[in-house]
């Protein structure tokens, strides 16, 4: 496409943080009439790049051009002046207020809620789009809300439109209906950049991909002429294996038993529904679900974290001897031997001590162990050396505050401590979200270890292909029932995604 002017022009972008060099003189050509898939590990620039042509962040050094003029964005509102706008992972819709009103909400002028009701419709019949302009936004779905995200930035004249990991939280289902939008829009002359770690995405929808390592542009070329090894090589900078394991189930033995489990929110709504299923050593079981439909609950009840209004909860030993959790303390229930690792939105709210260092996080499982007044720092120092040498995690070293470390690391902080606890049981939820591709299979062969040892894992997951690559069998949830358990070797993802909007589907508990 070099013999066309590009929408977008970004020449020798740099931008520091402090000391770290987060872009380093990128140069990188956007067009309309594509879909461009920006690639790259976690820490490797891409959001930050992104982030300078939306106005978020501006450039120390380097110009961008638009339609080949040069420009200067210092705002959103810069940015959607030259007809940019950029979709967030986390959105940023105002609940109570309908659709419209969160597409209108912030723009001068005189503002006729019928007639921009009447735009909004004339934007979705353009491009496919299903939303409806007088719907709440707490009344919507992940999916609808997205679209809303999708529609405001196009009601407000965007045509070059970024979508940060667009499908993290949708079903199979939902992420066609938005890849046939995202192609609509392309074909009536947008330009789109996806930043996304899911390669089968970026070969189904991408035109075009480039790829950034270490803050710095390292190539661009046409999707059909390269394949996921070849572009998870130029962002990892070495040859990656692009399989993940599935050794067959170790003697498995039940571990834990859930009956006819219900809980309620704070607000009396049912967030489990009589939900039932045995979970079992040496073996990695699924929690399939679109978001919202129980998994929180259901393992934060595990760990003795959420109230339950009826039902069971219970652990069985090697014995065979069996304990019930429910009325013990979450302290209890860990020194049993069960590890809750859960990383959420906000990965420093759970568990880890933003002021403190990895050593002293370490500690923080470990303290009550101490049989005298003064806390043994050694231990934890140890582990905390042996985590980082483990996990590959970046960090100056383990004396380091974890709110300094990049949200990929402080995941793995999560994650790495709560292994290294050698737990019986392993909860774990969204152990990958937003890792690069190469921190990802290290967390999937930590798992895989850990199922080799004996351990029995819950693992709630995002990605419904790595569900079924990783997991022995996959419980699936639809607003907080059990649809169905099925096999991981065999099950169809799209039977699987089915399951997850619409109670049904076989059980072979």
């Amino acid at each position: 496409m070099d013999n066309k002017i590009a929408a977008v022009t970004m020449r020798n972008i740099t931008k520091r943080f402090g000391p770290t060099l987060a872009n380093d003189k990128v140069w990188l050509n956007i067009y309309r009439g594509e879909i461009l898939a920006l690639l790259g590990e976690n820490g490797s620039g891409k959001t930050t790049l992104m982030n300078m042509l939306s106005g978020i962040y501006f450039p120390d050094e380097g110009e961008i051009a638009i339609d080949g003029k040069p420009v200067v964005i210092r705002s959103p509102k810069d940015a959607f002046a030259f007809g940019i706008g950029m979709i967030h992972q986390h959105f940023k819709l105002v609940d109570v207020l309908t659709a419209t009103e969160n597409i209108i909400l912030g723009l001068e002028g005189k503002l006729d809620l019928k007639a921009a009701a009447k735009k909004i419709r004339e934007i979705c019949d353009t491009y496919g789009f299903e939303v409806d302009p007088d719907q709440k936004i707490y009344d919507m779905s992940v999916s609808q809300k997205q679209t809303v995200e999708i529609v405001k930035v196009l009601y407000r004249g965007a045509d070059i439109l970024i979508l940060d990991e667009p499908t993290a939280v949708l079903t199979p289902q939902e992420t066609d209906k938005l890849f046939a939008v995202l192609r609509n829009m392309r074909d009536a002359g947008k330009a789109i950049v996806i930043i996304t770690h899911k390669m089968h995405e970026v070969e189904s929808l991408s035109d075009r991909v480039a790829v950034l390592r270490h803050g710095q542009f390292i190539g661009d070329m046409p999707t059909k002429s390269t394949n996921a090894q070849e572009m998870t090589n130029m962002m990892v900078g070495h040859p990656v294996v692009l399989n993940i394991d599935r050794p067959e189930p170790l003697d498995p033995m039940p571990r834990i038993e859930v009956k006819n489990l219900t809980v309620r929110d704070v607000e009396g709504t049912v967030k489990l529904d009589d939900v039932s299923f045995t979970a079992n050593s040496g073996e990695i079981l699924g929690i399939a679900g679109i978001s919202g439909s129980g998994q929180k609950e259901l393992l934060e009840a595990i760990a003795g974290l959420q109230p339950v209004e009826k039902g069971s909860i219970e652990y069985i030993h090697d014995d065979g001897r069996r304990e019930q959790l429910l009325g013990k303390d979450p302290f209890a229930i860990q020194e049993m031997g069960v590890a809750l690792s859960f990383v959420p939105e906000d990965r420093l709210g759970m568990g880890l001590v933003g002021n403190m260092d990895l050593g002293n996080n370490m500690m923080l499982r470990s303290y009550r162990k101490g049989k005298s007044p003064f806390t043994n720092r050694k231990a934890p120092y140890k582990l905390a050396h042996q985590m980082v040498d483990f996990l590959e995690i970046s960090t100056p070293s383990v004396e380091t505050p974890v709110r300094r470390l990049s949200g990929g690391n402080v995941q793995k902080v999560l994650v790495g401590r709560e292994i290294a606890n050698a737990p019986s049981v392993l909860l774990t939820a969204y152990a990958v979200r937003g890792l690069d591709i190469n921190s990802s299979y290290l967390i999937y062969d930590t798992i895989n270890s850990q199922k080799m040892r004996g351990v029995a894992v819950l693992y709630v997951g995002e990605d419904l292909d790595v569900l079924l690559e990783l997991c022995d069998r996959i419980l699936v949830l639809c607003g907080g029932k059990v649809s169905g358990i099925v096999p991981g070797r065999g099950a169809k993802k799209r039977d699987v995604g089915m399951m997850m909007t619409k109670l049904g589907g076989k059980d072979d508990e």
